[in-house]
């Protein structure tokens, strides 16, 4: 019996063994970990955290994890590329890895002033090409003749494919008066063209106001927004607030070829002109929504039309959504550019950073906007004309929405 015994406790020893030396080998590399590796480690860690789909695009997000920091990573460039792979397989555009240097311009665009050729680039989701969302109203790119969706497939020679978005807009930007050159092609075209930029400080000035006195009983006030920066909210009240003194009964808010730029101030913008109603919800993955909401009064009460085009993208997408679910405006133009998703931003213990997407809009209606867009009420296609001819005669969508305001008798009823 004693024998039995001894060779139970000889067998369970042996059983034991092969899991004190699996605990031992999974901990020690752990302890042991390098600096690359650690930076490896923290950047997955957010992803694995926040990000919105929790399939990681149908793949084992651990096992890549830990194949990734096998890897030798003998200094700190192998590690942001094998950063940059690991976030390459989620197939996202909108997900990547900032470079110190990367992470600390991203913060140029919203704040009021840059030096470059006045571009808004994404990628393509569907084929990874860089195309353009929109020129910035009075730079380079658009006395150009730049479009939204054009296609940029290289930038001074290189070629487009080898750069990541951040690099492709760090080699755009530059000192005032030096020159680039860009090899565009347009998205029915097969041929490409080449041009030549001469940088120039941008002022991203976002609010154009304007009153016009279509007949004795219609003043419209025609307010452009071109971005939502971190001064957009109190430009525009104030330019409404002056409108309202000069006796405007009508508005045209004009979002084409805005590319959107800070989401509060989208929702701060649509407070402006909503007494209450939802402006929109964000669903994370876990099918969570928030929502932002209107409250207090609106700066005025008058009929608002919002033209739209297919530069129209991001918050100003928000915004339109927002003030056609709620019945605040009727909505003319073409369907937007369709960018619906979320992203924020996370330092890593380098000072670089990642843009990560965490969610998704979805209008107080909740229509999806990513890759949809918003469809306008009245569908007028136009040719691009040049900045000059906006607004005017020439405008074929700001025609319509004048007429919107004389033949449905919009202004019935007011005083």
């Amino acid at each position: 019996m004693r024998v039995m015994c001894k060779k139970v406790f000889q067998i369970g020893l042996l059983a034991i063994l092969p899991i004190l030396l699996a605990v031992t080998c999974w901990v020690q590399p752990a302890a042991a970990l390098t600096e690359e590796q650690k930076l490896v480690s923290e950047a997955w860690r957010i992803v694995n955290r926040v990000y919105l789909d929790d399939t990681f695009n149908h793949q084992n997000w651990s096992k890549l994890r830990l194949n990734t920091i096998k890897q030798p990573l003998k200094d700190r460039e192998a590690a942001y590329e094998a950063i940059q792979k690991m976030l390459a397989s989620l197939d996202d555009p909108f997900t990547r890895f900032l470079k110190p240097e990367q992470y600390r311009s991203l913060q140029v665009n919203t704040s009021g002033e840059l030096t470059g050729v006045g571009l808004q680039i994404a990628l393509e989701p569907k084929t990874g090409q860089l195309e353009v969302v929109a020129p910035i109203a009075g730079s380079p790119a658009e006395k150009a003749g730049i479009r939204p969706h054009d296609r940029i497939l290289a930038i001074d020679g290189v070629s487009t494919t080898e750069l990541t978005l951040d690099e492709s807009a760090a080699r755009m930007r530059g000192p005032v008066g030096s020159k680039v050159s860009l090899v565009l092609q347009r998205a029915q075209d097969k041929e490409s063209t080449e041009i030549e930029l001469v940088r120039s400080r941008i002022e991203l000035n976002p609010v154009v106001a304007e009153l016009r006195n279509v007949t004795d009983d219609l003043k419209i006030g025609y307010l452009r927004l071109t971005q939502f920066n971190a001064n957009a909210t109190a430009e525009l009240a104030h330019a409404i607030a002056n409108l309202e003194n000069q006796g405007a009964n009508a508005y045209i808010l004009d979002l084409r070829n805005n590319p959107g730029g800070l989401l509060q101030a989208g929702i701060e913008i649509a407070r402006l002109w909503l007494d209450e109603g939802t402006i929109v919800y964000t669903v994370n993955r876990q099918g969570i929504q928030g929502s932002f909401e209107a409250f207090g009064s609106a700066i005025t009460q008058d009929p608002l039309v919002v033209l739209v085009n297919q530069g129209t993208a991001s918050a100003s997408e928000i915004l339109a959504g927002a003030l056609q679910d709620n019945g605040r405006a009727q909505v003319i133009g073409e369907t937007t550019f369709g960018k619906g998703l979320i992203q924020s931003l996370f330092n890593l213990s380098d000072g670089s950073g990642l843009a990560v997407t965490v969610a998704k809009y979805e209008t107080p209606h909740h229509r999806d906007i990513n890759k949809l867009g918003i469809t306008p009420d009245l569908v007028v296609p136009q040719e691009p004309i040049t900045r000059e001819k906006i607004a005017t005669e020439a405008d074929q969508q700001y025609l319509a929405a004048v007429e919107q305001f004389i033949t449905h008798s919009v202004l019935a009823g007011k005083s």
